[in-house]
């Protein structure tokens, strides 16, 4: 009779009875951080100050504008299309808060697991099919844009953070 399998688990079963899960309310905590930390990077680079987020610039509508109740699924859904515009840039000032907004997002399915809510897998979006184009066109203003408006929903998403929002 074949018992390594057996053997090995019971080997392992002290060290796997340690081990705890991370309380939620520590990465409620550390979203909110990682939040104001992006924040803040936005707010060091210099040009971003120079755009509302509520203005309007056209050819620029594919931005997410700000959205005053969010979900788990719709703030994934938003940081997803933030991440890849940031990532079109060829800007080094958003190549932290891209990598960022990667870390931002696994938190946030880390919520969403824990209130047994998976988030969707996001897709590329078709919005963005027409990027390049528009990149060519006004990169600089692409960039503070983004930036002003990301600051704008990530603002919106850490306030809603403490309302405990829903899947």
């Amino acid at each position: 009779m074949r018992c390594g399998p057996l053997y090995r688990f019971l080997w392992l079963w002290p060290y796997l009875s340690y081990v705890e899960a991370v309380p939620i309310r520590k990465v409620q905590d550390d979203t909110k951080t990682l939040i104001k930390t992006i924040v803040t990077r936005i707010n060091d680079i210099s040009h971003t100050q120079s755009v509302s987020s509520k203005q309007r610039v056209t050819g620029l509508d594919f931005i997410p504008g700000l959205h005053p109740l969010l979900s788990l699924s719709k703030m994934d859904q938003t940081l997803a299309i933030y991440q890849q515009i940031l990532t079109s840039l060829p800007s080094r000032n958003v190549v932290q808060i891209s990598n960022d907004l990667e870390n931002l997002r696994d938190l946030l399915h880390l919520l969403a697991a824990s209130k047994s809510c998976p988030l969707p897998q996001v897709r590329a979006l078709e919005s963005l099919e027409s990027l390049g184009v528009v990149l060519e066109a006004s990169l600089y203003s692409t960039e503070v844009v983004a930036l002003s408006r990301l600051q704008g929903s990530l603002q919106d998403m850490l306030r809603q953070l403490d309302l405990s929002p829903g899947c």
